[in-house]
Formats: structure tokens, sequence, C-alpha cells
């Protein structure tokens, strides 16, 4: 088997060859990349960022790992800018903000939907820096909850086969796979449409992939037939010289994000989802022990074997009990049929 140093060695070269002049993106071409525009009855939470643009091709389950990694080298090569002003325009009230260091925005937005029945949809557009051509207005649909019972799902290892905790597997599985070619974990579509109602409840996906992998997650989501709902990444932005990072780090942004949903939602309860390679089991139990009324049930898919040791201290925090350790997604779909949590 190849090394995972060759890979990286591979992966550099190529990217070395296909620099991002010959890319055709132009420096003088922005856009906004949105990614979140959902909330409540009352309150609307929207994020993006600002790219330089470029053209890429719909990925194909019939492509070849060259050209995925070649893909890969594509959506890693743009560029994000920083302080950056984006003009917001929800239901003809108009809002401003600027980027941050990664070229990422955020803002709430104390806006009701005027008119329920209909499909909202906010729109965002470059403001400065200026550029050669004219900036236009990008749209994202805007999801609004209000139901009683939510998902809170991470992705690598929990949804998506990433291979978190051996560094070579997950590198090349990152860039010579695309979202037609990635593996779900088996059954993982049927127990979230279950534990959703086939989609009725919201289900929120939280992870420490960054926002260049967005549009993959998305379209491997859809692809596999899993539910879809507001995906909150990793920040951090991610370029060809540092891929392997993507999912790395530290992970306590999830918890951030999660207080997030909980703050939107004060009426919702939610299922947390994970997976035992990382830290999830950890983090979760520290969400347990600040919102003790809002967990129903969490499911951790073990990798590997979990060490009694660290068995032992969640237990000595957050008590067991409705903390499930799972195989598979048939054993989290029996236990949840058998605790009638899909009667939430």
């Amino acid at each position: 088997m190849i090394s995972s140093g060759l890979f990286f060695a591979f992966f550099d070269a190529m990217s070395q060859l296909l620099k991002p002049q010959s890319l055709k993106t132009k420096p003088e071409k922005v856009r906004v990349e949105p990614f979140l525009a959902f909330g409540n009855k009352e309150t609307v939470f929207v994020k993006g960022r600002v790219i330089s643009s470029y053209r890429e091709r719909r990925p194909s389950s019939r492509n070849s790992w060259i050209r995925n990694i070649i893909a890969s080298i594509r959506r890693y090569s743009v560029f994000s800018v920083a302080n950056a002003k984006v003009e917001i325009m929800l239901h003809e009230k108009t809002f401003e903000v600027e980027t941050d260091e990664d070229g990422v925005f955020e803002k709430q937005i104390e806006v009701r939907n005027p008119n329920p029945g209909v499909v909202e949809q906010v729109n965002f557009k470059v403001k400065s820096p200026a550029t050669k051509n004219k900036s236009v207005w990008v749209a994202k649909g805007v999801s609004r909850f209000n139901q009683k019972t939510g998902v809170i799902s991470d992705i690598d290892d929990t949804v998506l086969i990433s291979h978190s905790t051996e560094l070579g597997k997950k590198f090349w599985l990152s860039i010579s796979k695309n979202a037609y070619t990635r593996r779900p974990l088996p059954g993982v579509s049927k127990f979230y449409r279950a534990l959703t109602h086939n989609g009725e409840n919201p289900i929120f996906y939280v992870s420490s992939s960054d926002w260049s992998l967005y549009d993959l997650i998305r379209d491997f989501m859809r692809f596999r037939n899993i539910p879809l709902g507001p995906t909150l990444l990793k920040d951090k932005h991610i370029n060809i010289k540092n891929i392997w990072k993507s999912g790395g780090g530290s992970h306590q942004h999830k918890l951030e994000k999660v207080q997030r949903i909980f703050d939107l939602y004060p009426n919702m309860k939610f299922f947390l989802i994970g997976d035992s390679g990382q830290h999830d089991p950890e983090l979760y139990a520290e969400i347990i022990k600040s919102n003790p009324d809002r967990i129903l049930a969490v499911f951790i898919r073990l990798v590997g074997s979990l060490e009694p040791e660290r068995k032992a201290n969640l237990e000595k925090i957050i008590g067991l009990n409705n903390f499930f350790f799972i195989e598979s997604s048939d054993e989290a779909l029996e236990l949840a049929s058998n605790h009638k949590f899909l009667e939430q």
C-alpha cells in the first residue's frame, strides 16, 4: 500500500502544477457563497463567505481518482476575501456585515416572515471590494423550524465514512473521491429518516470539516437520500497547503454551534448522534451538563473499542441513561424503537 507521506507528496506536486492561475480563477472576480439561512418565527441566522469565483463541473460517479484530485485542488485553490462588506436583503430589509480574516461572515436577523405560506429567500451581494464585473445577488432559501423535536448529528464517521483517526486514509478519501463515490455508514439513511419522521422534524449537522467541503457534503446527502438540514462546519480557512488539517484540531467550536441551535429553539428537545473516534462523547457530555432537560438520547457509533477508563469517566460525569454506544445503524434503530423515541 502507498504510504500517506507519498500521498501528501503527490498531492503537493499536483497542486504546484495546477496553480490557481491555470484554473481560470481571476482575483478580481469574487462572490458570496451562502451556507446557512435558518431560524425560528422571529429570527433568521445567516452565514456564508466571500471567495474568488471559479467554475467547476458537477462531479460524476464515473470520475477517475485523478479527476477527483484535480477537482479537490480547484476547490482548495479559491482564496477567501477578508474584510469584505456584504449586503444582505430579507423581505426588503437590508443589512450589512463584514467578513473576518477567513472571509466568513454571519449575522442574526430579527425579521418575521410576512407571508408564512410563501417560501422565503435571503439575498447576498458583495459591496466591497469593488470588482471588475458588477456584483450580483445570490439567493439562499430560508428554513424556519418550530417543531418540538430535532436531531443534531456529527458527519465524519457518523454519516460519512472518513477514517478520521487514520490520517493517510482520511487524506486519500478526501482528495480521490467525490460526492457520488464517497460511502455512507450502512443503514444511516434509514435510521435518520425514521428518527426525523421522514424529514418532518429538523436535523442539524455539526462537523469539524471546513466550509470548502460544504457543496460535497450537501451533494452526498442528497445522493444517498439522507435528510438534509442546516450544516454547521468549522470556520478556519483550509487551502491546498494544509488540506490534511480539514476535520482536525480543536472540536470545541461544536459546543458553540450546538448552543446556537439550542438558543434559536428553546422549546425543542434533541437527539445527539456522533462517534467515538474523536471527542463526540465528551462534547455531548458537556452539552448534557449544561442542558440536562434538552437531550432525549445520545447515540455514539463505536470506532474501534471504547476504553473502559474512558467509559467510566463519562459515566461519572453524566451517567449513561439514554447514552447508547452502538456498532451499527440497525442497532440504533432497534434501540430507538424499543425506547419509543420514534414516537417523539
